[in-house]
Formats: C-alpha cells, structure tokens, sequence
C-alpha cells in the first residue's frame, strides 16, 4: 500500500488526520494542488481504503466521560468459538472502545471509558463479568493520559512529512 501513493498524497493524509474538517480548497492550497486534483487524490484514497473514515473527535472530560481502564481479560478457555463469542458480546457495549486480541498471558486488552468508579464497577459486574466464558479480568485505571493521538506516524512511509508535526 505504500507505494501507492506519493508525498502529495502522504502531505494530504497528513493535514486530513490533523484536522478532517480542512475543506478541499485549504488542503490543496497547503500541498501546491489546485482543488480538483486534490480532491481526486482524496477520493482515491478513499476508493483504496487508505482514507478509512472522518470523525469527530469527542471532550470525554467536557462530557463527564473521563474515567478510563485498561482491562486485561483472559478466558477460561481461548478456543476460536469461545474468542468470537467474547468479541461479539464486547461489539456491543458502548463503554468499551477498544479490543485487541493480544499475546501474552491474556487474550483481550480492552480500552473503557465510563462516568466513575461506581458506573465502571456496574459495567464489569453487569456486563463484562457476565460473559461467561472470562477466568479473569485485571483493571488498570488510567491517572493521567500522558500522551493520545489518533494520528499514525505518516514519515515512516514518506519522507514528505515532517517527524514532528
């Protein structure tokens, strides 16, 4: 996928995943493009699945939504059946935003976002604990964010956008 595109195209995506609600006239500008090049590279980009989605990017603290825990889940027994019922179940609980399958002594990390300790304490009573096919589970609970980032690391694949920025 990466010699697919260019630096053009790599400054694009850049400017796209820092702010999704540049117009197509303001990214062009930026890159040297006029607008309809522009925006045919964009939709490109698209068409290929480089550009996966724009969203908006919520205030989980402004919203009262800043109680955050990385959770550790391990299942009694990992087998192909039991992690595709687990992951089903999780698709639909909107206090988790993240799963990943990982290595290790676990098999999910996942990533929830709840009001406070008590509304995260009914979510793995209530909901989590009761997939019954989890042996353990391990909270940690995030303190601070030190760093979060939706962006990816754009000039590990072109040399046409800046390390920093």
């Amino acid at each position: 996928m990466p010699g697919q595109i260019d630096g053009i195209d790599a400054k694009i995506l850049h400017l796209i995943q820092n702010n999704a609600a540049l117009s197509v006239a303001d990214i062009a500008d930026k890159v040297g493009l006029s607008s309809s090049p522009c925006w045919r590279r964009i939709k490109r980009m698209e068409e290929m699945g480089i550009i996966q989605e724009r969203v908006t990017i919520l205030n989980r603290k402004e919203l009262g939504l800043d109680f955050e825990v990385f959770v550790a889940v391990k299942l009694a027994l990992p087998n192909r059946e039991h992690m595709e019922k687990f992951e089903k179940a999780i698709a639909k609980m909107p206090e988790v935003v993240q799963c990943a399958v990982v290595t290790g002594a676990v098999d999910f990390m996942l990533r929830v976002v709840t009001k406070d300790m008590h509304a995260y304490d009914d979510f793995l009573r209530e909901e989590l604990l009761g997939i019954d096919l989890i042996s353990d589970v391990q909270s940690r609970i995030v303190l601070r964010q030190s760093k979060e980032t939706y962006a990816l690391p754009l000039n590990l694949i072109s040399n046409a956008v800046p390390r920093n920025g």
